[in-house]
């Protein structure tokens, strides 16, 4: 009965497929059931997703516990594991609790460095798309992941394979490429002439600075509001609020939300400075924290598309930030996804991922 479902389910995703390829998606039934629905890239082979998910979790052999909103969103990360397989060029990452756990470093030999080595020798791009901002300051960037560089080491990749690797840092602001230096495996800074980021990041400093300067207010009234105790960070790119007490997730969101309103109501307001376009920010719960970033991970994603070729089909990001309030919800606009919700299961699904690459290439 559930493959059945997923089966109707599929249907209704290819026909939203055709009709926004003819130009006319807002004919399908599937937008009349959810007029907010996306675009998506490739098919969502539901069914065969199903029925690889449940022969490892046997869901319907449950009795009691019908499928959760968890069972779902495995069973769609497999379906787009299964779609984008055939065709995939770049795979981006979140860094914090999708590759590493919050706050921590990439550790050495871990199986997920197997996997994104795994993926560098297939020729497949794979970039960490991260709202970690140090500027230009590659060794801050290197200590984060030094135990994946030492896993390239170990593996002796060749200098093309290691070129495939990139680091986008403060959302899409920082751009570093790995390089084997003097037999060391180092993150080399690209500057901002060397790739098309012009036409995606228009502002100026001064715009960026007036940006923070709003947010900033807006999280110190939140702290003042709720009285929590929380230091405000500002960096070039960022301004954030650290807990020196944990906070709740409805506190978080409330410093993002009132930070996101803030910054809106503040750009259709005379006081700003004009631009072409309202500069694009993200305010976020970083699980731990609140952020308002200059630029977000959708631009991020775009410049590395752009870069390498690589179109929205051919694309897979993987986060574990998809709430309202969360920075890699924006990517869902440039690429396909995969939501997970800690790193072992991005382990799970890179396994299942390396397997369906096996099977295709045979």
């Amino acid at each position: 009965r559930y493959a059945e479902i997923f089966a109707s389910i599929e249907e209704l995703i290819e026909e939203h497929r055709l009709f926004t390829n003819q130009g006319i998606p807002t004919y399908s039934r599937l937008a009349k059931l959810v007029p907010s629905i996306g675009t998506f890239f490739t098919p969502l082979p539901l069914q065969q997703a199903f029925e690889r998910v449940n022969g490892q979790d046997k869901i319907s052999a449950r009795k009691h516990v019908p499928p959760s909103f968890n069972d779902v969103r495995r069973i769609l990360n497999m379906a787009q594991a299964i779609a984008i397989a055939p065709g995939l060029k770049l795979v981006t990452f979140d860094g914090d609790m999708t590759l590493y756990a919050d706050g921590q470093n990439f550790e050495e030999d871990t199986e997920l460095t197997a996997l994104l080595i795994s993926l560098l020798r297939r020729q497949i791009n794979v970039a960490i798309v991260t709202a970690a901002g140090y500027g230009d300051d590659a060794p801050r960037y290197e200590n984060r992941l030094s135990g994946l560089l030492a896993g390239f080491a170990k593996a002796q990749l060749t200098t093309a394979e290691v070129s495939r690797f990139f680091v986008l840092g403060g959302e899409c602001n920082f751009l570093f490429r790995c390089a084997i230096l003097d037999q060391n495996y180092r993150l080399q800074y690209v500057p901002d002439k060397e790739y098309s980021a012009s036409a995606l990041r228009s502002w100026t400093d001064s715009q960026v600075q007036q940006l923070l300067d709003v947010a900033e207010a807006e999280l110190r009234d939140c702290v003042d509001r709720m009285a929590v105790s929380a230091e405000i960070l500002r960096k070039p790119r960022a301004v954030g609020l650290v807990p020196r007490a944990q906070l709740t997730r409805e506190q978080l969101d409330e410093c993002a939300l009132s930070s996101q309103l803030a910054l809106l109501k503040f750009q259709g307001s005379p006081k700003s400075q004009p631009c072409d376009v309202p500069i694009p920010f993200c305010a976020f719960n970083g699980g731990n924290d609140c952020w308002v970033d200059i630029g977000n991970k959708l631009i991020g994603v775009r410049i590395l598309q752009d870069m390498l070729g690589s179109p929205p089909a051919a694309t897979l990001h993987v986060g574990d930030q998809f709430l309202s309030t969360g920075n890699d919800l924006s990517t869902r606009t440039a690429c396909c996804t995969c939501w997970i919700i800690n790193p072992e299961e991005t382990q799970r699904i890179l396994t299942e991922l390396e397997s369906i690459l096996d099977n295709t290439t045979k």
